[in-house]
């Protein structure tokens, strides 16, 4: 039977499986005791394993039986979870990831072998229930072979069928239909009879009408019966045929089947019954489904009951990209449509503008909905860290543990697939750099387990990550000095840097403090790729610290790449969008109130100095006019303020984020364009690259 199909599937709800079952096994290491972790541990490996089964890919079976032979000796009570257990099951969970990905990739399971793994949970077996737990002694029965010798291998013949059953054996013979009794032997070795037995019995529903079971359909899928099983079904085909098809099925050893017949008495005696039914008298009756056997075809399942809603679905990104880019669409030409009415006066068409303004309303209703849609919970990035910091916990000698909270804070999920090697980056640096051994954390009077925090939280248009630690902090002087070392700066520069500018120079690429290079971190890689990847999705990360108390890392991330609110500005004849989350506010100045300092223009707003920016100098678009009054549109970005100096405000807008391309070498400050309503291209300026 072709499963191939159901890939797709299989991928994503074993994506879930393992994941919950790394979580549930960090819960049991903690809780040994927790009969709901236990079970819910035992459920998902079993269902894993039926599904492995099912498609057929064996090294996967076979790795997950073994491990649920662990987990059921466990929630018996035979053994307890110890780490080194704990060790080994994950490794296990590792390797499985591995084939799911080469599934994925490749569609079989690759060349990995597990067989040190499943020689590990064997003898953990051995040792804490006293008994050996490989593959086959565990399904193997001892009797398969005397019940065949006794019963012989037809053994559906002496399976006795109900009233009910006889008559649909009668019904059938007198629509010229066959009725086959079969006894399928499946390989003892099979790891997964109960899903064999089912895509058996798939493949015997193609062909014909299945009346009897035996046993029945509820113990062959909890595997309650030895290797083979019986069944009796209504069909076209002949016996040679049924035993060709279900041969079809992997690991199956045998399969015997031959026709059913009721003796002559027997069957006028149904077919007698069968007339009464039909002329409506009481009587048993057969099934109608054989009507539909006759006309050519094995019946379809029907329908019993009201069908269940399933109020979710799985969507595939690439349809909610197309969707996204069709809602842009249709705002740009809103904003067309809204540009062009203009021309019109709104006192003698108010009908027009009432639509303008419902189109309006519409649009901005659709692009809210259809962003619900696109937004993931950040748990599905996050979920996979406390694995994490336990297993960096034991490389790196050092006691800690991970608190997060806002793991339900959404992110659009174009955003989600990119956030998590950054934030991975910056857990490690936390576990390595920033918390310090037991001793040292012991004789600074701290508690020997180090604390590592991921919090998320929505701030307005904006989602913020911090990833913070209770270490030594941020060593400022080190900082300093090696940037010194390695000519990143000079020594007059080092005076007249704060602190926060110093902290800022570990996100130089290439840059380092740590005096060697290990696993887990020192190779000068990781803080430079966090910011780039941070500012490639729009958004800035800041780094904050505290001598002995600790660091903080804050991303901020926009909750879209697609749409957004933007002011556009003029700045000589050009048109650009400014991002409203960073503006705080637009200020009418006179230029006497731009004073220099330090060689910097400044503006006092109400007793802060904030840096000026002249964006027509910057773009190069200057007319070169001194103005005595200005507009400034104040930015922040994290604690940062600044000035953009322009010459008009044309006003707010909801715009479309176009891609400038990859033939245009963009410039940094330009994080992209829009279309506006007349069809003219703006620029969209990068704030975080102009402060």
């Amino acid at each position: 039977m072709d499963v191939s199909q159901y890939l797709e599937i299989f991928i994503e709800e074993t994506k879930e499986h393992l994941q919950s079952l790394n979580e549930h096994i960090l819960v049991l290491e903690k809780e040994p005791e927790n009969e709901a972790t236990i079970n819910e541990i035992f459920r998902a490996a079993h269902s894993l394993k039926g599904m492995a089964g099912t498609m057929g890919f064996q090294k996967m079976q076979r790795l997950t039986h073994d491990m649920e032979n662990v987990f059921s000796e466990i929630r018996n009570g035979k053994m307890k979870a110890t780490s080194d257990l704990i060790d080994v099951l994950f490794k296990g969970l590792d390797v499985l990831e591995t084939y799911l990905v080469n599934i994925q990739s490749e569609g079989t399971e690759g060349d990995y072998d597990s067989q040190d793994i499943i020689d590990a949970l064997n003898q953990i077996l051995d040792k804490g229930s006293g008994k050996a737990a490989t593959s086959q002694a565990v399904q193997k029965p001892n009797d398969t072979k005397k019940a065949v010798a006794d019963t012989g291998k037809y053994k559906f013949l002496s399976i006795s069928l109900e009233e009910h059953e006889k008559m649909a054996v009668a019904k059938a013979a007198s629509l010229n239909l066959n009725v086959i009794g079969l006894t399928v032997y499946i390989q003892e070795d099979c790891m997964l009879k109960g899903a064999r037995a089912f895509m058996i019995n798939r493949v015997l529903e193609e062909h014909g009408e299945i009346i009897k079971l035996h046993p029945s359909a509820q113990d062959l899928e909890d595997e309650k019966f030895d290797f083979d099983f019986s069944a009796f079904i209504i069909t076209n085909e002949t016996p040679d045929k049924i035993i060709e098809y279900v041969m079809s099925v992997s690991e199956i050893k045998e399969v015997v089947a031959d026709y059913i017949r009721l003796d002559e008495n027997e069957f006028n005696t149904y077919m007698t019954a069968i007339k009464q039914d039909e002329e409506g008298t009481s009587a048993p009756k057969a099934p109608k489904e054989l009507d539909s056997l006759k006309e050519g075809g094995p019946k379809q399942p029907k329908q019993t009951g009201k069908p269940v809603a399933n109020r979710s679905v799985r969507v595939d990104i690439e349809k909610l990209d197309v969707l996204m880019n069709l809602v842009s669409e249709l705002i740009i030409a809103k904003n067309s449509i809204v540009s062009s009415s203009s021309a019109f006066d709104q006192q003698a068409n108010p009908e027009f503008f009432d639509q303008i303004e419902y189109l309006e309303r519409i649009t901005s209703n659709l692009h809210e909905s259809v962003m619900k849609v696109r937004m993931v919970p950040i748990e599905s990035v996050v979920n996979r860290f406390p694995r994490m910091i336990r297993d960096l916990s034991k490389t790196l000698d050092k006691e800690m543990e991970l608190f997060m909270t806002g793991e339900d804070t959404e992110l659009d999920r174009t955003v989600i697939d990119e956030i998590g090697d950054p934030l991975m980056h910056l857990l490690r640096n936390a576990a390595d750099h920033g918390l310090e051994s037991r001793e040292e954390r012991i004789k600074a009077g701290k508690n020997p387990v180090g604390s590592i925090f991921l919090d998320a939280y929505q701030d307005g248009n904006n989602v913020v990550i911090e990833v913070r630690d209770d270490g030594k902090g941020i060593d400022v002087e080190k900082v300093k000095k090696v940037a010194i070392e390695r000519g990143v700066i000079t020594p007059e520069q080092a005076e007249r840097m704060s602190d926060k500018e110093i902290i800022d120079i570990l996100f130089v690429p290439s840059f380092s403090t740590a005096s060697k290079v290990t696993d887990v971190s020192g190779r000068g890689v990781g803080l430079d790729v966090v910011k780039s990847k941070i500012e490639a999705l729009g958004g800035e990360i800041e780094a904050r610290t505290k001598k002995n108390v600790g660091s903080n890392f804050i991303i901020r991330l926009p909750l879209t790449l697609a749409i957004m609110q933007a002011l556009m500005v003029k700045i000589s004849s050009e048109k650009y969008a400014l991002p409203l989350g960073n503006i705080q506010t637009v200020e009418n100045v006179a230029s006497k109130d731009i004073k220099i300092v330090n060689n910097t223009e400044v503006l006092d707003l109400r007793g802060k100095l904030i840096p000026i920016i002249r964006l027509g100098d910057i773009l190069d678009c200057n007319k070169g006019e001194d103005k005595d009054e200005l507009f400034v549109v104040v930015v922040k970005k994290g604690e940062r303020m600044a000035g953009m100096v322009v010459d008009e405000l044309l006003g707010q807008q909801e715009i479309v984020i176009k891609s400038i391309g990859k033939f245009i070498k963009a410039h940094k400050i330009i994080s992209g364009a829009t279309i506006l309503g007349n069809g003219e291209v703006a620029l969209i300026l990068d704030v975080n690259s102009l402060i």
